[in-house]
């Protein structure tokens, strides 16, 4: 189990390479919720998400014979853009495997930063295709959320919004394999016990809902949903246990409410947030958290979105 002390060591370890992202507020946003909510902008994150926290402190406490092997992942987008920049930082060649249907945006992105690309079809299993790579290379796994040193990073965003907002009354973080959210949950929970801590997660892809309602692992098919980041099958073996423990509770919110919540972000917050990244607060734009009076902090995970998709999507908008 992570501990805070993880997290807190991890601080320490990745604060001269991560950017301490700021923690907005919106007067329209309290006035249309009646809460007071802050946001935690980690789409201001180096490559333009959370992940780069986990990736980083991963990579980082590689022992030297692994590092000059180098790393594999798999990934959608974030977490490939996240290891391919902390190696690129480290020394650490990677080779990131990616689907066929990955956003160009996060694609571009990652090959950018130096790693090599292998993309699989929805046919092909991506765990089975990173694990085959890595055999024959001899290369470390840096799983995208199931990994002690991962969910350590990523809980040093949950850290920093505590620090920087002050008493909290909720927590709501976007949940696709559950390392954000574990992370952020077990640093709330050690610094305001009393705090609720909610996952958020895309209706169409509710493994951890149902996972955490029924407490048992369930593994669904990849779900069809915009919020590419949350296209998981299930929870991990280390999120599993962690979310049951430290989470309150789990919320979905549909594609079309998730939509319409992340375009108000960018009209009315001037922020651009990728829909993965909006889910979170989605749970309090379409109400289906009660959070008048309350002080709420909302993670938005990341801004790495195809910019063409957007604004196909706009022009679709009939409000």
């Amino acid at each position: 189990m992570v501990s805070f002390d993880d997290i807190a060591k991890a601080h320490e370890r990745i604060k001269a390479h991560a950017k301490r992202t700021p923690v907005l507020t919106s007067a329209t946003v309290d006035a249309l919720t009646g809460a007071s909510v802050f946001f935690k902008c980690e789409n201001f994150q180096r490559m333009g998400a959370f992940k780069f926290r986990g990736a980083y402190n991963a990579l980082s406490q590689l022992p030297e014979d692994r590092r000059r092997n180098g790393v594999i992942a798999f990934s959608s987008g974030n977490h490939a853009q996240a290891v391919a920049l902390a190696g690129k930082m480290l020394g650490i060649k990677a080779l990131i495997v990616m689907p066929e249907d990955a956003p160009k945006v996060k694609l571009d992105a990652t090959r950018g930063y130096g790693a090599e690309i292998v993309q699989y079809t929805k046919s092909q299993s991506r765990d089975e295709v990173a694990g085959k790579l890595a055999s024959e290379r001899g290369l470390t796994l840096i799983p995208p959320f199931d990994h002690e040193h991962v969910i350590a990073g990523q809980g040093t965003a949950g850290k920093e919004l505590a620090e920087d907002a002050g008493p909290l009354d909720a927590l709501l973080v976007p949940c696709g394999g559950g390392g954000l959210l574990s992370g952020c949950a077990i640093a709330a929970k050690h610094l305001a016990p009393k705090i609720k801590v909610y996952g958020v997660e895309p209706a169409a892809g509710d493994d951890a809902t149902q996972s955490f309602v029924k407490k048992r692992l369930v593994t669904i098919a990849i779900p069809d949903t915009i919020a590419d980041g949350a296209r998981t099958p299930s929870l991990g073996k280390l999120t599993f246990p962690i979310v049951l423990r430290y989470v309150d509770d789990m919320i979905t919110v549909t594609d079309d409410e998730l939509a319409r919540a992340m375009f108000f972000l960018w009209e009315r917050m001037k922020i651009v947030v990728e829909p993965t990244g909006a889910l979170a607060f989605t749970a309090l734009f379409a109400e289906k958290l009660k959070a008048r009076g309350k002080r709420v902090g909302v993670v938005l995970s990341g801004g790495n979105v195809d910019l063409r998709w957007a604004a196909a999507q706009m022009n679709k908008r009939q409000d």
